[in-house]
């Protein structure tokens, strides 16, 4: 068998065993809750009769594992169910709110990264001085300060004492609906249709959870960057690099850097997806109306459904990134192919 068709095997069973798992894990969830899924949909006056028609209708009345074949099948034709709570389908709900977490997290990773990791390269070019000591404290708040505290700081200093952005929520009232949606994520369909009161509205609206969110992604991205920088400025070849009268500029950027850029393809995925998982605080703050925040109301509904459907799409989410991380891994690193 080729070498390229044993690895194409071993990551798609990889890949397989990894959705099974978390199929399996979102199943049980939904069967061990406190939550009986009949009296939220029949609601706790209904007959006993009525009860018992839902109960074998959602094949609750089957054995375990035919359930869990059952719910298998649903969701590789992307049918989590019915929303309780919304009375739609929860994949249209999922595929409504999705676009706003992503307009979101992506404009915070592309904050984190841009910031990050200039950062954490002089940080570790000036080991040891002022600059590396405030890189370093930076990091270490971005790591301590709970989001929920700096998100309620945030808007009681920028929104509300000084006013320079917006409140929470997406857009204005007088500009909510005025943009028909294309993609989903507004900033970028107002600037398709040229409406640009709307997009000034709305980057208004987001830039200070997109700044909170790029804070905690530069802490992570610049303490990386900064450790795989001084590795590699430690090694040998840097040394023989200066010694043969290289410009710093050259010996940083062309040889340091050049070589740490595939271990942090995977730190910028990672974080990527854990701002896509982990906006839930975020968005609930700032009334974001994004899949985090639908996750959480559907929780304090009771409407397992919509928390098992969005928590399943996340963890896609999650195994996607972490697969197309590896595979731009193998492109820039020839050795691992």
């Amino acid at each position: 068998m080729p070498k390229w068709l044993k690895r194409v095997l071993g990551t798609a069973a990889t890949i397989s065993v990894t959705l099974l798992g978390l199929l399996f894990v979102t199943f049980m969830i939904g069967r061990v809750m406190p939550i009986d899924p009949v009296l939220a949909v029949v609601g706790e006056r209904a007959s006993q009769a009525q009860y018992d028609a839902v109960y074998q209708e959602l094949g609750l009345d089957k054995p375990l594992l035919v359930q869990f074949g059952i719910y298998i099948t649903d969701v590789l034709q992307g049918d989590f169910g019915r929303s309780i709570r919304t009375g739609m389908p929860v994949s249209d709900d999922i595929a409504r709110v999705f676009p706003a977490t992503l307009e979101l997290a992506t404009l915070g990773t592309l904050l984190g990264v841009f910031l990050g990791v200039p950062l954490g390269v002089i940080a570790a070019v000036k080991r040891g001085s002022w600059i590396d000591q405030t890189a370093r404290l930076v990091g270490l708040v971005g790591y301590s300060m709970p989001i929920f505290w700096l998100g309620l700081m945030g808007l009681l200093v920028f929104y509300g004492i000084l006013g320079w952005v917006a409140g929470p929520g997406r857009v204005d009232i007088f500009y909510d609906g005025i943009v028909e949606p294309i993609t989903g994520m507004l900033l970028l369909d107002s600037a398709l249709r040229g409406e640009w009161d709307v997009f000034r509205n709305a980057f208004s609206h987001i830039v200070l959870p997109a700044c909170l969110l790029g804070y905690f992604s530069l802490a992570y991205i610049s303490r990386m960057t900064r450790s795989f920088m001084l590795e590699q400025l430690s090694s040998e070849y840097i040394t023989t690099a200066r010694v043969k009268g290289l410009s710093e500029w050259h010996v940083i950027w062309r040889h340091a850097f050049r070589n740490i850029r595939i271990q942090l393809i995977t730190v910028i995925a990672l974080s990527y997806a854990n701002l896509l998982e982990g906006s839930v605080l975020t968005e609930i703050i700032f009334a974001w109306p994004g899949i985090g925040s639908y996750i959480t109301v559907s929780l304090l509904a009771n409407d397992m459904n919509a928390v098992l459907g969005g928590t399943v799409v996340i963890g896609v989410i999650f195994v996607g990134l972490n697969l197309f991380s590896d595979l731009l891994y193998r492109f820039f690193d020839p050795r691992s192919k």
